[in-house]
């Protein structure tokens, strides 16, 4: 799969988190744009309109689920695919997030390269 100007959005207030996503993701041909709340995260994204958006569970302003919920009640962000990445692992956390739309939900601690595999399969498959 080519993922050359592929842009990854990555919500995240972790500026560690963001860091790694962005080397990880960059070095793989993607653009990585990141934002450190909720609230720049539905803005960037109704700005950018990524390809995907990599989403943090616990953010300042709005939270992922928050987040989730606003992109996908909007037709302009409803077929972004989004990977919640959070270290809420409750079966309620994970399941709320697949159920408001996420396309995919990775616990934190995760393994990068884990992480890099799931964006481009959740890239590869056709958008909702």
């Amino acid at each position: 799969m080519v993922v050359l100007n592929r842009t990854v959005l990555v919500a995240d207030d972790n500026p560690l988190v963001t860091q790694l996503l962005a080397h990880r993701l960059g070095s793989r041909g993607f653009n990585v744009v990141a934002v450190e709340d909720g609230v720049k995260a539905v803005e960037a994204a109704h700005r950018l309109m990524p390809d995907i958006l990599v989403l943090d569970g616990m953010m300042p302003g709005l939270d992922g689920f928050a987040v989730i919920k606003t992109l996908k009640a909007n037709d302009a962000t409803a077929s972004i695919p989004i990977l919640m990445l959070s270290s809420l692992k409750g079966e309620k956390d994970i399941v709320g997030a697949l159920s408001a739309g996420a396309s995919d939900y990775l616990v934190k601690p995760f393994i990068p390269e884990e992480l890099v595999l799931r964006v481009k399969r959740l890239l590869e498959a056709p958008r909702q």
